[in-house]
Order: structure tokens, then C-alpha cells, then sequence
């Protein structure tokens, strides 16, 4: 992606209201944020405005309510945002109407004010044009740094868009370049590791990646289907038999576009899916039929760093084997630092993405290893997709 869209870069904040999409959708328990993460990645774009003199106005949803509901306000998160940035956070009651007209015109240069859920109006998820405009009145120009909410069409995060100059904010301008990195204009051979227990969710993706990368990496449960596809006997292991047929469209797209399908060519396998359950490795065509594939064998895990260390650009989404469980965690580990090492070395271009994904990285140590690794679930998957994104598209030179 070719820098099209418009950053803080391109616009003088000093004196403005900026209307600014986050993403605070953080985890919270009893009225507590019990992870930063979030925080933390949006604190650049708010320091940075406030630094430069303008009043950020900060807009963000929490959790998915059905009108006003106190244990999703956003009044503790805004107060962790403060503790994180190290400077004062305000709150306002509403997002729109009397409220926040007046929390905003008390506002000086500098000052950062969080307003409520805009969740509160379920006005927000259906784009309603008069609400937008209600948000509207309350800035001068809007800066979408949640490319988490990117593929929703909402008020906050696409309508304002239309109704206010638009920027993308530094959070969103590093995940769009790392993007950009990975598939739009890729060092070549690029390669894909993608894991995960269904190949229900990820068909479309699947599809779109056999014509745009050289190799495709095949792991988690999904590949059972493949294998079952081809006439392997699968034993006890968890697989959409019904959707074998497409598994073998999506290998002849791949033979079609020279795009090479890696899968599994031993497995790990058990007979209870348990952590610690007794495991033995089988090549593929000695699976017990009533055992159960729950990793990559350590054939393929060689196979899998022979193709890494083939490649200039990685893209991971999805884990290998039954993660989540020792033993079964060891394929998606190993892989994971060897792209790391790979990626030290400055040999290897790596973006992951998606929750799972970012899970098994951390387990396995390596997520700040990474060239870029994603907290965006279902933006990066869409994204990954091929689909555009109205958040981002809104963004764009016209």
C-alpha cells in the first residue's frame, strides 16, 4: 500500500479539536483494565497531538451493549489511560449532545478528554447519517488510529470520514505500512503460514494468498481437512469432511498461480485431547485410527523451516497444532523462533496477525521479534482477504 492516505503529517493540529478513533476495547474485570496493551499503542498518536497543541477528543466503543450500561463505560479505561500516558485523562458522561459540547468547549491546547462508549447509541454501528453529524459539530478534523474497527462501517470509525478531513494516526500509518510490507508490495519469495482448527473461516483467505504468495504454509486443524482431501486416513483427528472438495479447488488454484502448498508430512498424535495426553509421532501413512492429529510432526517442522528460510517475507496467521496444550504447542513454537532468529538476522520480513496467532507468539517469546505483529483480529483477517477496508479506504488521497 503505497503511502495514499493522509497522516498527521500532512495537517498543523496546534489549536484544533481532533476527533480521534481509538481502539480502548480493552479486557476488564470488576471494573478494572487487566491488560494495557491497547493503551499502550494509541498513547504515540494522543501525546503527539497533545504536544503539538491540539485538543484530542478521544472516541472509542467497549464490549458490544444494547444502550447505556454502566459496566461498559469507559470512564475506568479512560482513568488507565491517564496512569499510562502520565498525564490527566478527562471524561465525559456522553459522546454526543450537551455533554460533550460543553466537556469540549472547556477544552485548552494540549488538553486529552475521553468521551463515553459510542456504542451508547446503537445510532453508532449503523452509520446513521445525524448522528454522525452530531459528532461532527464536535471537532475540526478526525483521526482514525483503530485499525482493529477498520472493517466496520460505523459513525466513528468510516461515517466522520465524509463529514471532516481525515488522517490516519501513527498506530494505524505503522500497521498500514507493515501491511503494505507483507503483501501489497512484498520482498520476494513471500510465504504464508496459516493454522487455525477451521478451513471454514479462512476459505476466502486461503483463496486470495494461493495467487499472491510463492508458498502457503498448511497447519492447525485445517490441514487435517487437506490431508482427508487427499485420501489420507485421518483417524479420530478433527477435520470439515464436507469440505474436501474445497480443499482440493483451493490446491489446483494454488498448482494454477505456481503457489507451492506445504502440509504436514508426519503428525503428533494422541489418543486423548488432554494436556501432557501420551503423543507419538506417525508419518501420514500410519495414523492410528483411533488416534488423534494434534501437531506437526518433527518432518514437517523441518519442512516448514526449510521454506522459512527460503523466503524474504513471512505472513503468519493461525497456529500449527493444539497450542493451547504442552505438548502439542511445540510445532507452532519452533516455527515461530525460527522465524525470529531468521528475522534478527535481518533475512526475513515476518507480520502475524490475529489473537490466537498473537497468543502462541508470546507463549513462545518471540512476539517482539517480529517485524510486526497485529492485535487486529478481524481487520487484519479482511485485510488479509483481499477486502477493503472502509476505515482505511476513507482515509485515502481523493
Amino acid at each position: 500500500m503505497t503511502q495514499t492516505f493522509r497522516t498527521l503529517d500532512d495537517v498543523d493540529v496546534k489549536g484544533k479539536r481532533v476527533l480521534l478513533r481509538v481502539d480502548l476495547n480493552v479486557p476488564m474485570e470488576n471494573g478494572r483494565v487487566t491488560d494495557t496493551t491497547r493503551l499502550e499503542r494509541v498513547s504515540p498518536t494522543i501525546a503527539e497531538i497533545s504536544g503539538k497543541g491540539g485538543k484530542v477528543i478521544l472516541l472509542a466503543h467497549l464490549g458490544r451493549p444494547k444502550g447505556r450500561d454502566p459496566k461498559e463505560s469507559l470512564k475506568p479505561v479512560a482513568d488507565a489511560l491517564s496512569q499510562v500516558m502520565g498525564k490527566p485523562v478527562r471524561f465525559a458522561e456522553d459522546c454526543v449532545g450537551d455533554v460533550a459540547q460543553k466537556a469540549v468547549a472547556a477544552m485548552k491546547d494540549g488538553d486529552i478528554l475521553c468521551l463515553e462508549n459510542t456504542r451508547f447509541h446503537k445510532e453508532e454501528e449503523k452509520n446513521d447519517p445525524a448522528f454522525v453529524d452530531e459528532l461532527a459539530k464536535l471537532g475540526d478534523i478526525w483521526v482514525n488510529d483503530a485499525f482493529s474497527a477498520a472493517h466496520r462501517a460505523h459513525a466513528s470509525t468510516e461515517g466522520l470520514g465524509h463529514k471532516l478531513p481525515a488522517y490516519a494516526g501513527r498506530t494505524m500509518q505503522a500497521e498500514l505500512d507493515a501491511l503494505g510490507k507483507a503483501l501489497e508490495s512484498p520482498t520476494k519469495p513471500v510465504i504464508a503460514i496459516i493454522g487455525g482448527a477451521k478451513v471454514s473461516t479462512k476459505i476466502d483467505l486461503l483463496q486470495n494468498l494461493v495467487s499472491k504468495v510463492d508458498a502457503l504454509v498448511i497447519g492447525g486443524g485445517m490441514a487435517n481437512t487437506f490431508l482427508h482431501a487427499q485420501g489420507v486416513g485421518i483417524g479420530k483427528s478433527l477435520a470439515e469432511k464436507e469440505l474436501a472438495a474445497t480443499a482440493l479447488r483451493i490446491i489446483e488454484k494454488a498448482d494454477a498461480a505456481n503457489c507451492a502448498i506445504i502440509l504436514p508430512v508426519d503428525a503428533v498424535v494422541a489418543y486423548h485431547f488432554s494436556a501432557n495426553a501420551p503423543s507419538h509421532a506417525y508419518g501420514l501413512d500410519a495414523i492410528p485410527v483411533e488416534g488423534m492429529i494434534l501437531d506437526v510432526g518433527p518432518q514437517s517442522i523441518a519442512r516448514i523451516h526449510a521454506a522459512i528460510d527460503d523466503a524474504a517475507t513471512l505472513v503468519w496467521n493461525g497456529p500449527l497444532g493444539a497450542f493451547e496444550m504442552t505438548p502439542f504447542d511445540h510445532g507452532t513454537v519452533a516455527a515461530a523462533r525460527h522465524a525470529a532468529e531468521r528475522t534478527k538476522a535481518r533475512k526475513l520480513v515476518s507480520v502475524a496477525g490475529g489473537g490466537d496467532t498473537v497468543a502462541a507468539l508470546n507463549q513462545a517469546g518471540v512476539a517482539g521479534d517480529f517485524t510486526y505483529v497485529s492485535t487486529a483480529g478481524g481487520a487484519f483477517l479482511e485485510w488479509m482477504e483481499g477486502k477493503p477496508l472502509p476505515g482505511v479506504q476513507v482515509l485515502r488521497n481523493r
